[in-house]
């Protein structure tokens, strides 16, 4: 390539620019963090411009990038290896100190949600009500819950579709 060296510059950032996407794809896999490979990205950028001054002969730019991109991104990735063996993460601290308890305000809002199910469900008859509880807190497939009801599964089926369409319609008209 005998192009100056503004010319071959100026195509290796155009190529840059244009296979970002493509790159960032290919880091996001190599290094297995969307993180890592925005690091990568950019410091691939730097790299790339810092060449702006310098003789530019490279045959196949594309390869060039890619060449450049990876071994950063292996570098970035050995780093951060290297220190979250001795680091806690930030996600790590804040689990710890963070507090299990709801807040107020949640306590407040799933006791009227509470409120509204059970008021939905009182106004269920009683093998529709049976049988999705049966099946939603007892954990019963369609098959036992026939068995203890007496009835047909597909019965049981029925059953809980009207009351689930019972217990949205009930918390559509309160909202």
């Amino acid at each position: 390539m005998n192009a100056t060296v503004p010319d071959a510059y100026h195509e290796l950032i155009s190529l840059y620019l244009r296979q970002w996407s493509v790159l960032r794809s290919r880091l996001r896999r190599q290094t297995g963090s969307h993180e890592l490979a925005e690091d990568a990205l950019q410091e691939t950028w730097l790299r790339l411009s810092r060449m702006k001054g310098g003789p530019i002969d490279i045959r196949d730019q594309h390869a060039f990038i890619l060449r450049v991109a990876s071994n950063i991104a292996i570098d970035l990735a050995r780093r951060e290896n290297r220190h979250g063996g001795r680091c806690i993460s930030d996600e790590a601290v804040l689990a710890a100190i963070e507090d299990a308890c709801p807040s107020p305000e949640r306590v407040v809002i799933d006791r009227d949600q509470l409120r509204l199910l059970v008021l939905a469900l009182s106004q269920l008859p009683a093998r529709p009500r049976r049988a999705l509880l049966m099946n939603r807190c007892d954990g019963l497939t369609h098959r036992e819950i026939a068995g203890r009801l007496g009835v047909s599964e597909s019965m049981v089926a029925r059953y809980l579709v009207q009351a689930l369409r019972h217990c949205r319609d009930h918390f559509r008209d309160q909202h």
